[in-house]
């Protein structure tokens, strides 16, 4: 019997209609997959701090209407012509980082960036720049990083699919689409933390958590958070940190001058992960000197240039940038689900809320006042 043509599905998506406003939920068409594409029902996505830095942004590449999120888990539904290595069925995670695997970047184990799809946030497909997304007026809506995951049914370039394992429960695997993997990718892929080494980690978000258990998983034996909110002194604890550093309580003394003294020379490792250049450059002063390395994760929120002393760098420290954390999405995304399976990853810990998809501005009120780590979004509920 011959396969029917995937015709347009009708369903539910949280639609975004300009810069800062409730997201509300309505009917939206979304069209079949072109060729090297796939069609993805998303049974759960959870929402993370750049889908609000998006959804503020009112100059491009903020674009309006749109439908956000990008940190999601689902089921294949249908392939498009040209996709191999997929079928309806398959569990899978999309993520916002591209790997064609063919590509010099690709094949290279220096870079996690795609040179053949480059990493953008554009508000179409890939590969034509088209939507797959239309209102039930016929008006187009725009993508977010290629996943558009607040929507009970989405379409993803097959370059920004990973396969995972169906034991993985649904709102973990969903971590490992974005925020999870990038912490701890950046202590454990692009650092390579070692066993016995000293970690900084400035921002204890959600980010930054999951780079202490990414430190924590390579076995650091000093792990120290820097954060301005004091309930955070705690709550590192369940995630590997060790010794929690509040500037404000510091008196004279900097930040920098302090994980010096406390590690007896400057952290092996510091890692940025809130987006100021100002922070960017302590963490650069608390590393040791000589072979220091500093991973900056976050994005300079002001776009301000970082300013660092050259004569340090003449000696050997050296900063880094980290995008998804160096991780190259189809080799490494399931070696983390398979640690995570095996119980030496720890994830579940990060997801604090659960919401319905017609509750989704729940989760950017509970995000937004600091109340939670990752909320998870389920379609169904």
């Amino acid at each position: 019997m011959e396969d029917k043509c995937p015709e347009p599905i009708r369903c539910k998506a949280a639609v975004c209609r300009a810069a800062g406003e409730p997201l509300t939920v309505e009917e939206v068409v979304v069209d079949p997959p072109k060729a090297y594409e796939l069609r993805i029902k998303i049974v759960c996505t959870s929402l993370c701090h750049s889908d609000v830095t998006f959804w503020r942004m009112k100059d491009f590449p903020g674009v309006f209407p749109r439908i956000f999120g990008h940190e999601a888990f689902g089921v294949v539904e249908s392939v498009g012509e040209q996709v191999d290595g997929f079928a309806a069925g398959d569990s899978v995670v999309p993520t916002f980082l591209s790997q064609c695997s063919e590509c010099a970047d690709c094949r290279s184990s220096r870079s996690n960036v795609c040179s053949k799809y480059r990493f953008a946030v554009r508000p179409g497909m890939p590969r034509d720049d088209t939507t797959r997304f239309r209102d039930a007026d016929g008006s187009p809506l725009h993508h977010f990083l290629g996943v558009s995951s607040f929507s009970e049914y989405t379409v993803v370039d097959v370059t920004q699919v990973v396969k995972v394992d169906p034991a993985l429960p649904p709102p973990t695997a969903c971590l490992l689409s974005c925020g999870a993997t990038t912490g701890v990718g950046a202590a454990w892929k692009l650092a390579k933390v070692e066993p016995g080494s000293s970690v900084a980690i400035f921002g204890l978000g959600a980010v930054g958590l999951a780079v202490a258990e990414g430190a924590r998983i390579c076995g650091a034996s000093k792990i120290i958070g820097v954060d301005l909110n004091p309930e955070k002194d705690e709550l590192g604890k369940k995630f590997g940190v060790t010794h929690f550093i509040n500037p404000k309580e510091l008196g004279e003394k900097t930040v920098g001058q302090v994980i010096v003294e406390m590690t007896d020379g400057g952290a092996n490792y510091c890692f940025e992960c809130v987006g100021l250049a100002a922070l960017m450059s302590d963490a650069f002063q608390s590393s040791r000197a000589g072979w220091g390395k500093t991973i900056i994760l976050g994005v300079e929120m002001h776009g301000a240039p970082l300013s660092i002393p050259s004569r340090e760098i003449l000696h050997g420290k050296c900063v880094m940038g980290s995008l998804f954390g160096g991780v190259k999405p189809k080799q490494d995304i399931p070696i983390l689900a398979e640690k995570y399976l095996n119980k030496e990853l720890e994830l579940d810990k990060f997801i604090t809320h659960e919401v319905a998809l017609k509750d989704i501005n729940t989760a950017f009120d509970l995000l937004l006042q600091g109340k939670s780590l990752r909320c998870t979004i389920w379609m169904d509920n």
